[in-house]
């Protein structure tokens, strides 16, 4: 795939084929693109969380929102949810402030995970105390994304924006659709 198909085809996946797995080796693979990602002045202060166990899969999913345009959704079923997780972590003893580091990081994860024949979502509405204490995570570092991975069930449509409404919406058969500002829109001729 080129660049622009990666681009085209990384979306926000909300419900995946749990039974699909994805492999430590596979995760590991993911945060080597991560690794070598721009890094704001060449801290390097990101540390990633893996998993794909079912067990802490359910914690973790137990800590996240998925999706605020859609009211009435709870979030996937049993059965549509991940079968791994990325949670980008600053490390607050190399940076305290991680700007855009973990937004950087977590697009070359996703882009990594569409090539892989995966699709993912990121996720920053997080109960972090409660995640924290589920995994056990030391109080240094500071949870800064949640990155929820599998094999996509559903098809998500990039339409244009209209009326200037850009909320995501699904049709009756659970197709997801995203609005998009066009390109005119979003260069400015100065």
């Amino acid at each position: 795939m080129t660049i622009n198909e990666l681009a085209a085809k990384s979306r926000s996946y909300r419900r995946f084929y749990q039974d699909e797995l994805i492999s430590t080796a596979q995760l590991k693979g993911l945060i080597e693109l991560a690794r070598l990602s721009p890094s704001s002045a060449n801290l390097q202060p990101l540390k990633f969380i893996l998993s794909n166990d079912a067990g802490k899969n359910d914690a973790i999913f137990s800590c996240l929102a998925w999706a605020g345009y859609l009211k009435d959704w709870p979030g996937p079923e049993e059965g549509e949810r991940p079968s791994g997780y990325v949670i980008i972590l600053g490390d607050t003893s190399i940076a305290k402030d991680f700007g855009c580091n973990h937004g950087i990081a977590a697009q070359s994860i996703l882009l990594g995970a569409t090539e892989m024949g995966f699709g993912g979502c990121m996720i920053a509405n997080i109960q972090r105390g409660r995640l924290a204490t589920l995994l056990g995570i030391p109080e240094r570092y500071q949870i800064l994304l949640a990155i929820a991975l599998g094999k996509p069930k559903e098809q998500v449509v990039i339409t244009d924006v209209k009326d200037g409404d850009i909320k995501y919406w699904r049709d009756a058969g659970q197709v997801h659709y995203v609005p998009k500002r066009t390109l005119d829109e979003l260069i400015l001729d100065l």
